[in-house]
C-alpha cells in the first residue's frame, strides 16, 4: 500500500512539475511574441490637447517600431485620474499603456482618496518631452518685462490675480511656483480649462497666466498677449526673443509640462523593454521631431526615454511638488 502511494506522489509530482514547466513555457513565448495584438494607450486627458496631440504622433511612430498599431484612447475628468485608474486596474501584460504628465507627480498631494498609488501602481517606460511654459500677461498689461511683472503683483497684493486650467493643472503649479519664488500674492481665479483662460486673458479679464507654449505660441508671436519668459533653462526657437526666466533674473522658477509612458505595476520586464525600445525610436522620427518643434517643444535625449529616467523624475517631482503644495496651503479633496 504504501509502494502504491508513493508511486501516486510521485507521478503528482511530475505532473505538477509538467504544468509549471509549460506554464513557463508559456509564458517565454508570450514575451517573445509581444506584441501580437493592438497596444491601446490612454490619454487621461480630453482630445485635441497638447497630451493628445503628443500621444498620437509618439503612437504612429512606435507602431513602425513594435509591428503593432497603438490606439490612443482619450478618457478624460478628473484631474486625469479616471484615464490612471483605467491603466493602474489593467492587466500587467503589456497592452495597455498610460501617457503621464507632471500630474502624476501632484495627485497624491491633491487627492484624500486615489484607487492606486501614483507611484507604486506603475512600471515607467520613458520620458517623452518638456514642454516649456510661458509667462503671460494680458494685452495692455503695464509691466514691460519679467522684473516689472513682479514689481507690479508685489504692489497690488490680492489685487491682481492669476488663473489656472484646474487644481493640479501645470498652469496651477506654475502659479505656485512664481509666487513662492518672488514672494508675492495674487488672487487664484480656477478655471474648467485652458481655452477658457485664454479666451479672458485676451479679453483682458485675467492679468497673469501661465500655460505650456504649446498654447501661447501663437498669440504671442500675433502680438494679442504679453509675453515675460520661458522657464526653461534656454530659450525657445519659435519664440527667440522672449527670455528664460533665468536671464529675466529668476532661475527658481523652472518648470515644464513632461510627458512619459507608464505601464500597470507587474507588466513583464520585457515588454517593458520593447516599448520603451519603441518609444526611443519613435523620439529619432524626423516627422515627430519637426512636428515637436512646431509645437514649440523637443523629444527628449535617448538616456531620458528610459524607465530609469522617468522612475527617478516622477519621485524627485512627488518630493518637490508635495513640499511646495503643503507650503501653499493647498489641502487634498
Amino acid at each position: 500500500r504504501d509502494y502504491r502511494e508513493g508511486n501516486i506522489e510521485v507521478k503528482i509530482a511530475k505532473s505538477i512539475a509538467a504544468a509549471l514547466l509549460l506554464l513557463c513555457g508559456s509564458a517565454t513565448a508570450q514575451a517573445q511574441d509581444y506584441p501580437n495584438r493592438p497596444v491601446t494607450l490612454v490619454v487621461p486627458f480630453a482630445a485635441a490637447g497638447p497630451g493628445d496631440i503628443i500621444a498620437r504622433l509618439v503612437a504612429e511612430a512606435m507602431r513602425r517600431s513594435l509591428g503593432q498599431e497603438v490606439i490612443v484612447t482619450n478618457v478624460g475628468g478628473a484631474g486625469g485620474t479616471i484615464g490612471t485608474t483605467r491603466v493602474a486596474q489593467a492587466k500587467p501584460d503589456g497592452y495597455t499603456i498610460l501617457l503621464g504628465h507632471v500630474g502624476q507627480s501632484t495627485m497624491s498631494s491633491l487627492y484624500k482618496s486615489l484607487p492606486f498609488d501614483p507611484v507604486n501602481s506603475f512600471e515607467t517606460i520613458g520620458l517623452i518631452t518638456d514642454v516649456p511654459m510661458t509667462i503671460v500677461g494680458k494685452p495692455d498689461l503695464a509691466a514691460k518685462d519679467m522684473k516689472e511683472l513682479v514689481t507690479w503683483v508685489r504692489e497690488r497684493p490680492d489685487e491682481a490675480n492669476y488663473a489656472h486650467s484646474g487644481l493640479g493643472s501645470v498652469a496651477h503649479l506654475c502659479g505656485l511656483m512664481f509666487m513662492s519664488a518672488t514672494k508675492t500674492r495674487m488672487t487664484v481665479i480656477p478655471y474648467k480649462g485652458g481655452g477658457e483662460v485664454m479666451k479672458d486673458l485676451l479679453a483682458g479679464r485675467i492679468d497673469v497666466y501661465c500655460e505650456p507654449a504649446t498654447g501661447t505660441t501663437a498669440n504671442i508671436q500675433a502680438g494679442r498677449i504679453k509675453p515675460y519668459a520661458v522657464t526653461t533653462k534656454r530659450r525657445v526657437a519659435t519664440l527667440p526673443d522672449v527670455p528664460t526666466t533665468a536671464e529675466a533674473g529668476f532661475p527658481e522658477i523652472g518648470i515644464t509640462t513632461w510627458y512619459g509612458l507608464y505601464a500597470p505595476k507587474g507588466t513583464p520586464a520585457a515588454a517593458i523593454d520593447k516599448l520603451a525600445a519603441a518609444l526611443q525610436g519613435a523620439l529619432k522620427d524626423d516627422n515627430v521631431k519637426t512636428r515637436f518643434a512646431q509645437l514649440s517643444m523637443e523629444p527628449v535625449s535617448q538616456d531620458q526615454a528610459t524607465p530609469a529616467a522617468l522612475a527617478a523624475k516622477l519621485k524627485s517631482e512627488v518630493a518637490y511638488w508635495s513640499k511646495l503644495l503643503t507650503e501653499a496651503g493647498v489641502k487634498p479633496e
